[in-house]
């Protein structure tokens, strides 16, 4: 991997791809959801801090845990100055995150134990289905498939 000079603070598009191994058009939606942010050169080209590296790295290490774009955007946003996080942010920002993880793991646990049971969404089982109908919410209102839209009469 390509080391860049200690003078050098603006990377292009390519360095930042280089170095943070992102594609450059990861990077492009990771600036059009105003996860990072760049300067413009006389000639239109991209131009981003060299801090940037750390906030994509930041923002992967959030996906990899499952963090939706819209939560790290939010994070990110709650830093002071739009600065780079810390080794602190994270651990705060992780910690708020916990909670919101536990209950996802839980939903897994539960879709995993139960997946031998289910047939799909909109399926026969609705009356035992944990996944889409848990504690038959839906046998309560109505009888048989209730979860597919209905589009009403089909033109033909």
């Amino acid at each position: 991997m390509p080391q860049i000079p200690e003078k050098v603070h603006e990377l292009t598009v390519g360095q930042l791809a280089d170095r943070s191994g992102v594609t450059v058009s990861a990077l492009h939606f990771y600036e059009s959801k105003g996860l990072i942010t760049s300067r413009r050169t006389s000639g239109n080209q991209r131009r981003y801090h060299r801090d940037t590296l750390r906030r994509v790295a930041f923002i992967r290490a959030s996906q990899r845990v499952g963090i939706p774009l819209s939560t790290i955007r939010e994070a990110l946003d709650s830093l002071p100055e739009e600065r780079t996080p810390t080794r602190e942010d994270w651990a705060r920002l992780s910690e708020g995150w916990r909670s919101e993880l536990d209950e996802r793991i839980k939903q897994l646990g539960r879709l995993r134990d139960h997946l031998t049971d289910c047939i799909g969404c909109g399926c026969l089982s609705l009356d035992t289905c944990v996944l889409s109908n848990p504690d038959d919410v839906f046998g309560e209102r109505h009888s048989g498939s209730r979860l597919l839209v209905d589009r009403g009469p089909r033109k033909r």
